[in-house]
């Protein structure tokens, strides 16, 4: 990782080309698409569909993968065309979901075994209005229950300052890394709304971001703390210049090779930052967005503005911020409890052990 190398290596990765570098290019399938009704033929034309309809790029990649985990579980049974799917055939498929093991040998989350039928069932109801099929095989096909789960448990005061002091400040890299962990804590985005930052979507003077395509296609306004502020005019004045290689490019935070983060280097980098700040915590840059939230709750602020602040559409998604925060249970527990009102508690090691 760049950062970590220090900004004298900045000039060899920029030297690199396009083949040096890799890249995510998207491999064939090699799926049998010469029947009319192949899968892998009305996959490809599914998604071209949903492009139509200005659907996200990342709708498009979770769904692709998910029809391409099916498709590849369906050729080993010798099934390639849409006629061949039964509702049997697609309860084999749950079961064999809710079997699955991952690299880590855990089963596959409840929600992940969900989202993956669920997009199974959007699929086979598109194919059925396309006349490809007479009946739609997934029409009853019933979905996991939702488990109701909360957010891992966010950072303290205490860690946020460990973490942000982790990013070596005499190094310019460090500096961007610093300014990165700050707009995350201040901020509460998205790490894909990190990366897609241009310079014209930041106002230091009037200390707003302007969050461009955030989840579901959404634009939203949110404030920058003044600490915040500070390190990205630090940042615009004495590193980025440094790590632009094109004045054309308008990425707010540059990689080595003068371009745009992908999020999910920053993911790495947010983990790897966390380890060494000895913070075993999941999420890497979400818990930073829980933290923002649960932060700001705690310290009075309304829901309302929370929700305006994370880009969440509905306010449930919000509330579960209420159920985080035990701060303010506490309050109420010791101000209203009987037994956490007494004035002088007993000892239980006073307590004669006949009595107990």
């Amino acid at each position: 990782m760049a950062g970590n190398k220090g900004f004298a290596a900045v000039e060899k990765l920029a030297q690199r080309t396009q083949a040096q570098r890799g890249g995510n290019d998207r491999r064939p399938d090699n799926f049998d698409r010469s029947a009319p009704d192949a899968l892998a033929l009305w996959r490809d034309a599914y998604l071209e569909s949903l492009g139509a309809r200005n659907y996200a790029e990342g709708t498009l990649e979770g769904r692709r993968d998910a029809l391409k985990v099916f498709l590849a579980w369906a050729a080993e049974r010798d099934l390639t065309r849409a006629g061949q799917i039964t509702r049997p055939i697609l309860e084999s498929y749950q079961r064999w979901l809710w079997r699955c093991t991952k690299a880590n040998g855990q089963r596959l989350g409840w929600s992940t075994q969900r989202n993956r039928l669920g997009v199974l069932k959007d699929f086979f109801r598109w194919v059925t209005r396309q006349d490809v099929i007479l009946h739609n095989p997934a029409s009853e096909v019933e979905l996991p229950r939702m488990e109701k789960r909360l957010p891992q448990a966010v950072l303290t005061l205490p860690e946020v300052e460990r973490l942000l002091a982790v990013p070596d400040v005499t190094d310019p890299l460090g500096i961007r890394d610093r300014t990165m962990l700050e707009v995350f804590y201040s901020c509460g985005i998205r790490r894909t709304e990190l990366c897609r930052i241009d310079l014209p979507d930041v106002n230091t003077e009037r200390r707003t971001l302007h969050v461009r395509l955030g989840k579901g296609k959404k634009d939203r306004v949110v404030p920058i703390g003044t600490r915040a502020v500070h390190w990205l005019e630090h940042y615009l004045q004495a590193v980025r210049p440094r790590l632009c290689l094109d004045t054309r490019t308008q990425a707010l935070f540059l990689t080595g090779y003068g371009g745009p983060f992908n999020p999910d280097v920053v993911s790495r980098m947010v983990a790897a930052w966390l380890a060494k700040a000895g913070l075993k915590r999941r999420g890497c840059c979400h818990i930073l967005r829980h933290t923002c939230a649960t932060h700001m709750l705690e310290n009075g602020a309304d829901i309302r503005f929370i929700q305006q602040l994370l880009g969440h559409e509905k306010l449930d998604t919000t509330a579960i911020y209420t159920e985080v925060s035990i701060k303010q249970l506490q309050e109420v527990h010791a101000r209203c409890h009987p037994s956490a009102k007494a004035a002088e508690p007993q000892n239980p090691a006073s307590i004669p052990a006949s009595k107990v």
